[in-house]
């Protein structure tokens, strides 16, 4: 997809994924989640961990240096879910700028074309935000585009993100399966999980 079909969908995820990370319950942070290396915490500990370093790629600023990596950082504390919450619409807001699309940028120390990073931003925000809702019972209903958008990119970069090990393989799913399970699908994960 270009850039310019992409920016409205990935404002819409931001605002949907910020949605459900506000209404996650605090009882839940254990829970299991479909992201099988991550509880719940360990999900929002990885997003927030992350979503400061494809802001920075995203705004062409310097790579925010990664320290003793996401396991190391505590990030879930205090009011963490307002600053995840903000951090994803800032990032939506940064991808509106052509020129996050333009050239190429770093993130965690590598360089790749900077429209990876909107493509990847946009399946974080709608992956993840999936997770999350499923894992707490939050609904989750990317609406309006942002599921449509985020399966043609999954289509896109499926294969290589399976080949980095980003995602898992493709689970089959029959013709009546909607947008939503797809996208996750195509990530490895069983839209029928439930914990």
């Amino acid at each position: 997809m270009r850039m310019s079909e992409l920016k409205e969908p990935i404002s819409r995820a931001a605002r949907e994924f910020a949605e459900i990370v506000r209404a996650v319950p605090a009882d839940k942070l254990a829970a299991a989640t479909p992201c099988e290396e991550y509880d719940v915490r360990g999900l929002c500990n990885h997003l927030l961990f992350w979503m400061p370093r494809l802001l920075a790629a995203a705004a062409k600023r310097p790579p925010e240096p990664l320290g003793e990596g996401e396991r190391a950082a505590e990030l879930v504390v205090g009011d963490w879910a307002d600053l995840l919450a903000a951090e994803a619409v800032e990032l939506a807001e940064a991808l509106r700028d052509p020129a996050a699309w333009q050239g190429s940028t770093s993130i965690a120390g590598g360089d790749l074309p900077a429209a990876m990073v909107g493509r990847m931003a946009l399946c974080e925000l709608v992956v993840h935000g999936w997770d999350l809702a499923t894992a707490t019972g939050v609904p989750a209903r990317y609406e309006s585009g942002a599921a449509e958008a985020a399966e043609q990119v999954m289509r896109e970069i499926g294969e290589q993100g399976r080949q980095l090990k980003a995602f898992g393989p493709e689970v089959p799913l029959g013709d009546d399966a909607s947008v939503l399970d797809r996208v996750v699908a195509l990530s490895g994960r069983d839209p029928a999980w439930r914990p």
